[in-house]
């Protein structure tokens, strides 16, 4: 979760690194820090400091050592609380050795006791402080082989990166199931590491993905990888595909609004060489799976955590429509400790923004481990889910930098739509019916467009009212549960209000208690076959004064006699509904946030990819 940034080269180091961590910043807030060094008897040069980047940047001397080799952190807190002596980098006692890491060493305890009785102080109540004092003690003139000593006895998830002022001309890498990437240089310019691509693109778009129990070697003319018992990897430099502009915020003041205001593009491109209209099919390269294979599907399982998780169940309602397939979806965390029942007539499709996500990384490999075929839905090419699932389909939303995900979520679900189709129409799928259904998902675009630009003004005003309310409710029903649920996450987690997201009938069974005239209750009211059921619901809220904000379709008399706020979205095919109905719960999230004075890309407590436990 936390963001790594390392450089070496020909150039000033200081000003790469405080860039890179700026634009990892979504990924730890905690703290933050730098380290560089000039080799010889100087010594490393450390600065750090807790909060944001910007007060790390703020008190660095004003005449620095001129260096062009170091690493830095912007630290997401796990041991120890975030302050400056827990901040990264961290020194070896003999201040010979510093590292950065991302990750939990899950037998530091064990570690730092056997260190302290050779003589070694902790500085802070960090785990990783383990790491650099193992390299010292292990380093005979090697680096690389004191790393390897070390990571050998370390048990747990990490990315590093290590330097040593007795080498400095080298910076040493490795990754166990946190994420690292390395950015390889034009000729002359160096080599550059990092947690995630975002903090290269400056720089370069040629990269290199470090796999689980990789070592890499960098210096300032390139670069090796070896495993740790010294094989060494022919590692594959990939391309990005991302331009710069796409992770600055540009004209919005908040990643949060841009991504929100992304979402025609996404989904765009999500569609784009993805229809066969002849057929009513969806195109989909890349699923390593064939027709008789598809056929052969008897389950559809979907692994994911958080705003994947209500993609995911969004996506199970139209996968059993059109595949008619039985789809369930589990929480990733809870799936890998449970010794999952895996079949060969289940598909697995594990779904993750970022592909990095611990716990659903976890969950797959273990289905996997059982002989289950996995298929990932993420979005960053080269990721770990990406890498090692048996198949899947990128969901193209582009870089997304706010913690709170918006446009991943509908282009998730985009990406699971048109998986349902294509099982759809190898079953009972006319194609009638699924050129009907493209020809509703291109014009999704253009009413995402429209959406944003006529209800953003209603939106905002109606934000400063949520944002007096103790509570809020989100109720929907069918395929807008989940949307709710996804609605009232994207609430809680920008401004802090304690909301819940249910099933609209459910709320008979115990939160209806909870209703009064200070309780706002958003209703998503398509006009769908649930319609009915859900303006009865209405109707119960109603007469117990609860204040009714409905967002249904243009024309809905019933819904507008009963709402107290109406939100008006252009209507679409009933499995199409969430796209449009999650757009206003994302505006209302934002502005109420904005009214309340959060932080809104960086919410307290949270980072945008979750890769440990």
């Amino acid at each position: 979760m936390c963001g790594i940034v390392g450089y070496i080269g020909p150039r000033k180091a200081v000003p790469i690194l405080v860039q890179g961590l700026k634009r990892l910043e979504y990924r730890g807030y905690d703290s933050s820090g730098v380290a560089t060094m000039n080799g010889g008897d100087s010594p490393i040069f450390v600065h750090k400091r807790a909060g944001r980047i910007k007060e790390m940047e703020r008190s660095l001397p004003s005449e620095l050592p001129h260096s062009s080799v170091g690493i830095a952190h912007t630290r997401w807190a796990t041991h120890g609380p975030p302050n400056d002596v827990n901040s990264h980098p961290h020194l070896s006692h003999d201040d010979s050795v510093a590292v950065v890491h991302n990750g939990i060493i899950e037998n530091s305890s064990t570690l730092k006791k056997m260190l302290s009785a050779e003589g070694v102080v902790f500085r802070s109540d960090t785990d990783t402080e383990v790491i650099p004092n193992l390299v010292a003690r292990f380093y005979d003139g090697d680096l690389e082989a004191a790393v390897k000593k070390a990571l050998h006895l370390i048990r747990g998830s990490y990315g590093i990166v290590v330097m040593s002022r007795k080498e400095p001309g080298k910076l040493v890498v490795a990754r166990n199931g946190s994420p690292i990437v390395l950015g390889v240089g034009d000729d002359g310019e160096g080599m550059y590491v990092a947690s995630d691509a975002p903090a290269l693109i400056a720089h370069t778009k040629r990269v290199v993905f470090l796999g689980d129990g990789e070592v890499a070697v960098l210096d300032a003319e390139g670069f090796h990888v070896t495993d740790l018992e010294d094989q060494t990897i022919d590692a594959q430099i990939d391309e990005i595909d991302w331009e710069l502009e796409e992770i600055e915020k540009g004209e919005f003041p908040h990643f949060m609004l841009k991504e929100i205001h992304e979402q025609p593009r996404s989904i765009l491109r999500g569609l784009r060489g993805r229809f066969e209209r002849e057929y009513g099919d969806a195109r989909l390269g890349g699923l390593n799976l064939t027709p008789r294979e598809f056929f052969d599907v008897r389950r559809i399982t979907l692994i994911a955590c958080g705003t994947s998780y209500h993609a995911a169940l969004a996506a199970s309602y139209v996968l059993e429509d059109l595949a008619r397939v039985p789809s369930n979806v589990e929480i990733a965390s809870e799936l890998r400790y449970r010794n999952p029942i895996v079949d060969a007539k289940t598909l697995y499709l594990a779904v993750s923004q970022s592909g990095e996500t611990a716990d659903t990384l976890a969950a797959m490999k273990e289905i996997q481990r059982k002989g289950g075929k996995v298929l990932g839905i993420v979005n960053v090419v080269g990721s770990t889910i990406a890498r090692t699932s048996d198949g899947g389909i990128y969901i193209r939303s582009g870089p997304e930098v706010a913690v709170a995900s918006t446009k991943a979520y509908t282009s998730q679900l985009l990406a699971m739509v048109l998986l349902a189709l294509k099982i759809g129409r190898m079953r009972d799928v006319s194609a009638g019916h699924g050129r009907d259904l493209l020809t509703a998902l291109a014009a999704l675009p253009d009413q995402m467009s429209e959406l944003l630009n006529e209800r953003t003004a209603q939106v905002e005003a109606l934000a400063q009212e949520i944002a007096h309310a103790p509570f809020a409710l989100f109720l929907g029903r069918g395929i807008n549960y989940p949307t709710a649920m996804e609605g009232a996450l994207k609430l809680k987690e920008v401004s802090y209000i304690q909301c819940e997201g249910l099933a609209a009938a459910e709320m008979k069974h115990g939160p209806i208690a909870l209703i009064s005239d200070q309780t706002p209750v958003i209703f998503l009211c398509p006009q769908d076959q649930l319609h009915e059921k859900t303006v009865s619901n209405m109707e119960e809220v109603k007469a117990r004064k609860g204040r009714i904000i409905a967002i249904a379709n243009p024309g809905d008399e019933r819904v507008a006699s009963l709402a107290d706020v109406l939100i008006e979205v252009p209507k679409t095919h009933p499995l199409l509904s969430p796209f449009l109905m999650v757009a206003p719960l994302q505006l209302l999230a934002y502005y109420t946030a904005l009214h309340l004075g959060r932080d809104v890309d960086k919410p307290r407590n949270l980072a945008k990819s979750v890769t440990v436990e």
